[in-house]
């Protein structure tokens, strides 16, 4: 039986990787820390499994366990470590310049909002879930969700209209 478990948990695994490591880098912003989040998840869903997977809409759990770890990755003594020194990621060979700046420029801002609207922000709008999929994920009522995400944009339209300016 606890073979068969284990299977289970690696067949889930091995499915919903690469959709994990993209929310976990849209929320982080830098493909090492969320693959650190996706890691710290992963452990967790194994530490659980046994109950977890019989939950009905087991995704879903997954992914706020998930944004979960990544709003409570701050309070972990290494997260304030910084490395000097280091490059962001390159761009897309095949992407047009302005394209790769665009998106450059959005990512830099979204770094700038705050954890928690950055994401509201990113389930929101780049996962596309609703406002009460969000709300049932973060474990906070729709208003909050509304009114994190209105908060979210209106910084993120400030910051991205700021670094337009600088270019121009």
């Amino acid at each position: 039986m606890r073979e068969r478990a284990q299977e289970e948990y690696v067949e889930y695994v091995t499915g919903r990787l690469a959709s994990l490591r993209r929310l976990a880098f849209l929320l982080c912003g830098d493909e090492h820390r969320g693959d650190d989040v996706v890691q710290l998840t992963i452990e967790k869903l194994y530490q659980r499994w046994p109950r977890v997977s019989a939950v009905e809409h087991l995704d879903q759990y997954v992914r706020q366990m998930l944004v979960r770890t990544f709003l409570d990755e701050r309070r972990r003594a290494w997260s304030r470590i910084g490395l000097f020194g280091a490059t962001g990621p390159e761009p897309p060979p095949h992407a047009p310049h302005e394209a790769v700046d665009d998106r450059l420029a959005l990512r830099a801002a979204l770094e700038k909002v705050p954890r928690r609207q950055r994401a509201v922000l990113v389930l929101r709008y780049l996962c596309d879930l609703s406002v009460e999929e969000t709300a049932a994920i973060l474990g906070c009522s729709p208003g909050t969700v509304k009114s994190q995400c209105a908060r979210g944009l209106a910084t993120l339209r400030q910051l991205v209209g700021d670094d337009l300016q600088r270019t121009v």
